[in-house]
């Protein structure tokens, strides 16, 4: 019998939960091409609303509209960069493989396009012998591929791209902005829904007014999944594989994760495991031990990673402490002067183990760190 709880990977069909308001605003914004970002902490389940409302519309709308999904983890610089989103693009808009043979000499054949087959995979493979050193090259081209394929074809086009934090590390990043902005925002038939897993650099990029991509289009804060949404999606799940739990214990799972998406459906998962058909307390506090304890180590390792300031800092955070100035918070907390606040909130937060929310609330973005903090380390601390 399958796990009825996914983690770690994009959540599709009965594993997919919630979200309904959030996917009509995406739905409609893809339909009226409107440029979306969408931030939020890690792991809250961005690239799993993107991937629905993709397949939505691919399924509903494929006649009028292309969608494009590109991951640029991988790429850390600009060729890589355009290399990926060409190849991304023609392959999301040129179904066949005479086609994209056709279409890549067409659109890009002064690039130079180098395609590879499987035969055994059916899968094509696209690559392109650019120089960005060379003085007279222009990339115009592909940058404004998605709307001469719109222009073409007749389609609206929806290009989708996952970790765009990444362009901030590419060696001119800002100019590198500068080019991008300059030209999507000329497309009439295109929009571009961007996003990644570092929300403070996506804020840098789209929140910051000195910044190319300010005012871009909407963006979209995530907010965590609702805990009566989790209890009843974790009462069917359990359900669907002949288990039962109860509504109390189910919210026990998602106050005890914060509705975290991941960690919810992980726990969720453990504690799957552990029932034969009755759920009980005690199952899932042998779960949630189990749990912490895969994660001590990555917790440590974090931990090691850390100075005495910032360590003392995250426990400050976790004790419910706001006003970090205050002479007896700095001194309880040993934290130094009230000037060195500031280092360690930029310095945590670049780290991910933070998060600062619009009311300018410090919260410690990973619920199971946060509780491993609080019920491990303080202890033997």
């Amino acid at each position: 019998m399958d796990a009825p709880f996914i983690y770690g990977r994009i959540a599709i069909f009965d594993n997919y939960t919630d979200r309904e308001k959030e996917l009509l605003l995406l739905k409609n914004n893809f339909l009226n091409l409107i440029n979306t970002v969408i931030i939020s902490p890690r792991r809250w389940g961005k690239t799993s609303l993107v991937n629905k409302v993709s397949e939505m519309l691919k399924k509903e709308h494929h006649k009028e509209i292309i969608v494009c999904n590109l991951d640029i983890f991988k790429c850390r610089s600009e060729e890589q960069f355009y290399k990926a989103y060409s190849n991304a693009i023609l392959k999301a808009s040129l179904s066949t493989w005479e086609k994209f043979i056709t279409g890549s000499k067409k659109y890009l054949g002064r690039f130079a396009p180098n395609v590879s087959f499987s035969d055994t995979t059916q899968t094509y493979e696209l690559s392109f012998g650019i120089d960005l050193k060379e003085p007279n090259l222009s990339l115009d081209e592909i940058l404004d591929l998605p709307q001469t394929l719109a222009n073409d074809t007749g389609k609206k086009i929806i290009v989708c791209i996952d970790e765009f934090q990444n362009i901030k590390e590419y060696a001119d990043s800002l100019a590198f902005q500068r080019t991008l902005r300059a030209h999507w925002q000329t497309h009439s038939k295109v929009c571009y829904c961007l996003y990644g897993s570092k929300r403070h650099l996506l804020m840098d990029i789209f929140n910051n007014y000195e910044m190319p991509f300010y005012k871009f289009g909407d963006i979209l804060f995530l907010q965590k999944i609702g805990r009566a949404d989790w209890v009843q999606f974790i009462g069917k799940r359990f359900a669907a594989t002949g288990k039962h739990i109860s509504e109390e214990l189910s919210g026990q799972i998602a106050d005890t994760m914060q509705n975290h998406p991941y960690y919810t459906q992980q726990y969720s998962q453990q504690v799957w495991l552990r029932t034969e058909k009755e759920c009980s307390e005690a199952i899932l506090q042998t779960a949630l031990v189990s749990l912490i304890d895969q994660l001590s180590l990555l917790f440590t390792n974090v931990i090691d990673s850390l100075t005495p300031k910032q360590i003392n800092f995250l426990l400050a955070i976790v004790a419910g402490e706001d006003s970090f100035s205050s002479a007896e918070v700095l001194k309880k907390y040993d934290l130094g002067t009230s000037a060195n606040i500031k280092n360690l909130k930029k310095a945590t937060l670049e780290k991910d183990l933070i998060d600062i929310l619009p009311n300018n609330q410090i919260v410690i973005q990973d619920p199971a760190f946060e509780y491993w903090l609080k019920n491990y380390y303080i202890t033997t601390k």
